[in-house]
Formats: structure tokens, C-alpha cells, sequence
């Protein structure tokens, strides 16, 4: 007896309809597709940008701001690292695959490169989730940033809506327990740290 064959996440059945929706609105606002293809590939660099100005502005406060600090950075990592095993495991084909003809401004990933959840959405929002209790107007802009990446996600046709929806929430639920359990743990070892050498790292002279 052969054991039965895994059943990957059927994402067209769930909200191809809005998929296509916002699919046929790129393909009318040609005008946009080079900005938003732009801001999907390389928006993650800001995110690292706001993370570091984070970290930064830590430097000039107490020992707690900079726990949280660095907490923010393990953040994403650990959120995606949790998404891109949750990929593997419903490895839902890409939407391209599922409604070939629908318009794309992004090329079609490859087979091995599923949908669910979106890795830059989980990013963007882990970022910001923790920039918010980080450094409040920064990690505002940043949510603003977050939000228009998992837009831009579905836009250029790399990803259905749920796959964004999921992955913002994935990003928060990581971020918000590691950057509020770093501040209260890693506080000590940084005011211990900021007499080394580490110093100039943690701490404005």
C-alpha cells in the first residue's frame, strides 16, 4: 500500500478572485509597474536601513533601548526562518502557476519557490513591528513601508492575498515577544557589555 501523496495549498480556490483583481489594476496602470517592481525588489534594503537607524539612536539611550534594539535585528531572523519552513509545508504553487494567464509584472518564480506565506511581507512586518517598540514615529514610517511592500507583493503577481495577510501576521507575532523578552533580559547584559571594549557599538562615548 503507497502512502498517500501531500496536498499542496490550493491559493487560486482561496482568493484567486482578488488576485486577479488587483492583477488586472496593474495592467492598467502600466505607469506603475517600474516603481512598484522596484520598491518589491529592493524595499527590504529600507527596512535594514530603519533597523540600523534604530540601533543608532539606542546608542544614546539606556541599556534597555539598546536590548531591544538588537532584539529587533533577531526578530527578523527568526521570523523568517519560521516562514520559510511554514513555505515548505504547504507549498502552495505560485499564483503564475495556477492562473497563467494572468498579468504579471514580476517573472514567475521557479517550481521550488512556493507562495504561502509571502518572505518579504514576513520581513517587512517583523521590522516593523519591532521598530514600533523600538522608536514609535520611526517604526510608524516604517509600517507604512511594510504595508506597501505586501501591496506591492501582490501587484506585481508574485503572491495572492493571503499569502501577505499571513505573513504580516507571522512578522508581528515573532517581532513583538522577542524585542519585549530581549529589552527585559538582554538589558543587564548590555549594561555589562557597554564598559568592554563593545562600547563604541553600544553605547555614544
Amino acid at each position: 500500500m503507497t502512502a498517500p501523496s501531500f496536498q499542496a495549498l490550493d491559493g487560486a480556490a482561496i482568493d484567486g478572485g482578488w488576485y486577479t483583481t488587483i492583477t488586472d489594476f496593474a495592467r492598467d496602470t502600466h505607469w506603475l509597474n517600474a516603481p512598484m517592481l522596484a520598491f518589491t525588489s529592493y524595499g527590504a534594503l529600507l527596512f535594514a536601513v530603519a533597523l540600523l537607524a534604530g540601533w543608532w539612536m539606542a546608542r544614546r539611550a539606556d541599556a534597555a533601548a539598546m536590548a531591544a534594539s538588537l532584539a529587533g535585528g533577531v526578530a527578523v531572523i527568526l521570523a523568517y526562518l519560521l516562514n520559510s519552513g511554514i513555505k515548505d509545508v504547504f507549498a502552495e504553487p505560485r499564483p503564475c502557476r495556477a492562473l497563467p494567464h494572468d498579468f504579471l509584472v514580476e517573472a514567475c518564480p521557479p517550481l521550488n519557490d512556493y507562495a504561502f506565506p509571502s518572505n518579504h511581507t514576513t520581513v517587512a512586518f517583523a521590522a516593523a513591528t519591532a521598530l514600533l517598540l523600538i522608536h514609535r514615529r520611526l517604526g510608524a514610517l516604517a509600517l507604512v513601508l511594510a504595508v506597501l511592500m505586501a501591496a506591492s507583493r501582490v501587484y506585481v503577481g508574485a503572491h495572492y492575498p493571503h499569502d501577505v495577510i499571513t505573513a504580516a501576521l507571522i512578522g508581528a507575532a515573532i517581532a513583538v515577544p522577542t524585542v519585549l523578552l530581549g529589552r527585559r533580559y538582554g538589558a543587564p547584559a548590555v549594561e555589562r557589555l557597554r564598559t568592554s571594549r563593545l562600547r563604541p557599538v553600544l553605547a555614544r562615548r
